[in-house]
């Protein structure tokens, strides 16, 4: 089973090996700078360009007035970063460096320090997909689309997205100031976050009070998440429960094993997903068996932060006419990136395959547009399953959840045998 981060191999980092000989001289401004031999087997149109970026790198070396600032690290960092933007997959493909690794190793395992959202680059500008449920980013009031301009002060444009990541996190207990431009209004405010140690409950649920139905929450496709959705739907069927809203709003994504995995407990058969690789190949992911609720009256919420390893859950879920897709179009991260491990501890996430829904719709750029629209009000407030348990039935129906309430609608007429699909 293919994950949406894989370790392919460890592979030498191709800009060390620039130095490994030198063969005959270039004139420039009347300094020879000696050129550099490939490694062997690389095609002539390549091995060109090879060895223009060795040339720039002895420039820098030999030249740049500020020698303390040529950190030959940092300059091979800068080269692997830029070679990768200039793919224009901003926000998705890109370099990790050693910390950024860690980080994002410690992020699919289910746990992390920061103020915990999801970002990605997106018209040059770092923007908020979602905010994680009981986070600070949550409890300040940071929304989908929020763009980060200044980090405590700073200005951030220009920066890559791993360096300004590298200024908005750090260690729990620890403030950070990010002042937030919000698109849809224009206002710009100051926001000072307690960044925290964040363990991921990716899976809560809660029954709506006054219904039978279960709001069934999925934060993120961090590992085990699978296992963890079986036994919630389990649960919910047990406690006699006869319907269920999948909440995948704010949902960043994940690995695409437990993506496949989850959407896996909802369907009998079919496929979760085709993948389509560089060359065009286009290979079916078909559901695993065993799923627990693959009868259970659905609808699933998605909006604007959903994203990545959700898209491929509620485009599997839509297209199979398993459950009726309710909110707004989501954020179209349609790619599965594979990790590749270099020398140094850094790595490249890349995106080598693009994936479609099973009936072959493209995601990347489009993103799924849901059965019915609706809006959020004007507070953007979502309820999650922690207050859920703590609501009346009055106090269900005066919130502010439109999207949630619409489900709960669909799903009503569900319970005397009206079917969803």
């Amino acid at each position: 089973m293919k994950t949406a981060i894989r370790v392919i191999a460890i592979i030498t980092l191709a800009l060390m090996i620039m130095f490994a000989g030198v063969a005959g001289g270039v004139v420039l401004d009347r300094t020879v700078f000696t050129t550099v031999v490939p490694p062997s087997g690389m095609p002539a149109d390549a091995a060109d360009q090879f060895n223009l970026i060795g040339q720039a790198w002895h420039i820098i070396e030999q030249r740049y007035v500020d020698q303390s600032a040529v950190v030959s690290d940092q300059l091979a960092h800068g080269a692997i970063a830029g070679m990768v933007a200039s793919l224009g997959d901003t926000g998705h493909s890109r370099f990790l460096s050693p910390d950024m690794v860690e980080e994002q190793h410690t992020l699919t395992q289910g746990a992390f320090q920061g103020i915990g959202a999801e970002v990605q680059m997106k018209d040059d500008h770092v923007v908020i997909v979602a905010p994680m449920d009981g986070s600070p980013a949550q409890k300040e009031g940071l929304l989908p689309g929020d763009i980060i301009l200044r980090v405590d002060g700073q200005d951030i444009s220009g920066l890559s997205l791993d360096d300004a990541v590298s200024r908005i996190v750090g260690p729990a207990g620890t403030q950070v100031t990010l002042t937030i431009l919000t698109p849809e209004t224009g206002e710009t405010r100051d926001v000072t976050l307690t960044r925290a140690r964040i363990p991921l409950h990716n899976v809560t649920w809660a029954p709506l009070p006054g219904t039978t139905i279960a709001h069934l929450r999925v934060t993120a496709f961090s590992k085990g998440v699978t296992d963890d959705l079986e036994k919630a739907l389990t649960e919910i069927q047990q406690q006699g429960l006869t319907g269920v809203i999948l909440d995948l709003r704010n949902n960043p994504g994940g690995l695409l094993n437990e993506a496949i995995g989850s959407a896996s407990q909802f369907l009998s058969e079919g496929n979760v997903l085709q993948e389509q690789d560089a060359q065009g190949n286009i290979q079916d992911v078909p559901v695993q068996s065993g799923g627990v609720a693959t009868t259970l009256p659905m609808v699933v919420l998605v909006n604007p932060g959903t994203a990545s390893a959700s898209e491929i859950v509620a485009g599997a879920m839509q297209d199979a006419g398993r459950a009726v897709v309710l909110g707004e179009t989501t954020f179209g991260t349609g790619t599965v990136l594979n990790e590749y491990n270099l020398s140094d501890g850094s790595a490249l996430l890349l995106a080598t395959e693009q994936w479609l829904t099973p009936k072959g719709r493209v995601i990347w750029h489009n993103g799924i547009v849901p059965d019915v629209t609706v809006s959020p009000a004007d507070d953007g407030a979502s309820l999650y399953p922690a207050l859920v348990k703590e609501m009346t039935a009055e106090q269900l129906q005066d919130s502010n959840d439109t999207q949630l309430l619409e489900a709960l609608k669909l799903l009503t007429p569900a319970e005397a045998g009206v079917s969803l699909k």
